[in-house]
């Protein structure tokens, strides 16, 4: 396929607000898509170029990227910097200069997506002495090929922000309708769509959601839909080695209105402060160690890795657990902040796990030697745990927990569990399944009402003075019913100039600079990747944010690497904790 008839599509797509026109677009387009090229293009249209859970990273810079223009077009840095600067868009920069460059050309390559993805991807295995020239040339070689509306893409695509408004449950919608769609009797007419079995849709949406959670692999779930239909995409299973979404719990207001949810009897666990640990041991008797982001994080976790292999045992399983950090000197726990810069160490790893050990908290088992346990109550899922876990305190153990009769039980509990640091409760329905990536009532968690919350930055501003050189007023958004981020103020208190131990200014101008995508004037805009925890001291309604609310006081706790940006904070939270705290 052209890599320009792609771009026409991201287009249309950025050119409208709508949901379902959204979906309207991309069914279209993956009706016409050739098998061989659907699971590629379906990355393309996530602006991806590896699954979600593959260790490869492009981690490719807008510094980099200008460079790329700059050789490119034959503009210099700086005027194209200058540009930058005016214009705000790094990708309509090199629209503008290639066109430009195109004007003068006699003859040009039509660009294939084959060529993009290939090049792309070799950005990612690209490292050692002079790896920076070849990214910039593999970057330059695209632009050169470019025309039209595809160097904006191209850019987008290498920073990891394509900026066309496709959230998860559009892509899936948009792949249900274009496999399925016909059997439905779809009619779209200026916006509007009519469905003449809805009850049928909702099945194959839920199916092709709950293959999703499975797999986070849209790709392969439309390659599968394509070439077996129905019931293919039903028998996409777990694989071990791949991590599937992890099981989340809405929050409750009170314990009374735990209960409500969940019912009785129920179980009670502590809720730590740590971060979540997806374990797999596969087939050949490797332990792998994934993150909620699911990332691949097992060369940072030696530590886990040995007591998983000595104190659990099964041929083969799935574990779902929270690593929290403790002092060594006193074994007791320590806030998450404490550990978190272990997940992106790449260095002096067995130093770090000597410094910031972790106790690794078991809750739940997905899958058991050769068996998905996804559908087996949960009271049976801690009871199996029960019979293949050696506990070792400070080391691997069960998460603390107490299966109780009555509603009075739990605030003992729930008092105890801050009285020993941990966040609060997690209150459990015995014989619920697991859900990956869902909130459905099954587990509830129970937190002080006015709670942290997980905001991205999505933006901010160059400092004054003595902190020019750093990024001092960062602006955060949570996340709407449709996946975008909306903003809810600004903050730049609880970040320190100097600390070993707590965020500084250069952390975050470290993190973030990589992540700036436009520029105007002391402003800049982010990728929407990094999560912040931010304490506060009340929500107000503004008219100033767009989502129509903003943090008093807000103070930056710590970073959460754990987090993806799209398991943020949602509106509906923000809501929900601005009416509980005028209760």
């Amino acid at each position: 396929m052209e890599y320009s008839v792609l771009a026409s599509v991201y287009d249309r797509l950025a050119a409208t607000p709508k949901r379902l026109e959204k979906t309207w677009i991309i069914h279209e387009f993956l009706k016409e898509v050739k098998k061989e090229e659907l699971e590629d293009i379906i990355l393309l249209l996530q602006g991806k170029v590896f699954p979600v859970w593959d260790r490869k990273k492009l981690g490719v810079s807008s510094r980099l990227v200008l460079k790329a223009i700059a050789l490119a077009t034959g503009n210099s840095p700086e005027s194209i910097e200058r540009e930058w600067r005016e214009i705000g868009d790094l990708g309509e920069v090199a629209l503008i200069l290639t066109r430009k460059k195109t004007q003068s050309t006699l003859f040009q390559q039509d660009l294939e997506v084959g060529k993009v993805l290939r090049n792309v991807r070799k950005l990612a295995s690209t490292d050692g002495q002079g790896s920076v020239d070849t990214k910039i040339k593999l970057i330059a070689e695209l632009l050169s090929c470019a025309r039209g509306r595809e160097a904006v893409y191209i850019v987008r695509t290498v920073l990891e922000d394509l900026r066309v408004g496709i959230a998860d449950g559009t892509l899936r919608d948009g792949i249900a309708w274009a496999m399925f769609g016909d059997d439905m009797g779809f009619i779209y007419n200026e916006g509007e769509i009519t469905v003449e079995n809805r009850e049928q849709y909702n099945a194959i949406a839920d199916t092709i959601q709950s293959a999703f959670d499975l797999s986070n692999d849209f790709g392969h779930i439309a390659s599968v839909a394509r070439e077996k239909g129905l019931s293919g995409v039903r028998n996409i299973s777990i694989s071990l080695g791949n991590p599937i979404k992890v099981m989340l719990g809405p929050k409750a207001l009170s314990s009374e209105d735990a209960i409500k949810t969940v019912g009785l009897p129920a179980q009670l666990e502590f809720k730590y402060d740590g971060f979540r640990m997806q374990v797999h041991k596969q087939e050949d008797g490797r332990i792998r160690v994934f993150t909620r982001r699911l990332e691949d994080v097992t060369d940072q976790f030696p530590d886990v890795i040995e007591k998983v292999a000595q104190l659990v045992s099964g041929k083969t399983f799935i574990l779902d657990a929270e690593a929290v950090g403790y002092n060594p000197k006193t074994g007791r726990y320590m806030p998450f902040q404490h550990i978190s810069q272990r997940i992106r160490r790449k260095y002096d790893i067995e130093k770090m796990a000597q410094e910031f050990p972790v106790e690794l908290n078991v809750f739940d088992i997905i899958y058991y030697n050769g068996s998905s346990l996804i559908h087996t109550p949960f009271g049976k899922r801690r009871e199996l745990l029960e019979q293949i876990i050696i506990e070792d305190p400070l080391g691997i153990r069960l998460a603390v927990k107490k299966v109780i009769a009555e509603e009075e039980e739990v605030d003992a509990f729930f008092k105890e569990s801050l009285e020993k640091g941990n966040e609060g409760l997690m209150v459990k329905r015995l014989d619920a399944p697991y859900k990956p990536g869902s909130r459905v009532g099954y587990w509830v968690k129970l937190k002080p009402v006015m709670e942290t919350l997980e905001l991205v930055i999505i933006g901010a501003e160059w400092g004054e003075g003595k902190r020019a050189r750093w990024l001092s007023s960062f602006t955060l958004a949570c996340v709407d019913e449709d996946g975008r981020f909306v903003p809810l103020g600004k903050v730049g208190t609880g970040i320190k100039e100097k600390s070993e131990e707590e965020v500084t200014f250069h952390d975050m101008t470290e993190l973030l600079t990589p992540l700036i995508i436009a520029e105007k004037g002391k402003s800049v805009t982010i990728i929407p990747k990094i999560v912040v925890e931010v304490d506060y001291e009340e929500i107000q309604r503004s008219p100033t944010y767009g989502s129509g609310y903003a943090l008093r006081f807000p103070r930056v706790v710590g970073i959460r690497e754990d987090r993806l940006a799209e398991d943020a904070s949602t509106m509906r939270q923000v809501e929900e904790l601005f009416h509980s705290q005028r209760k």
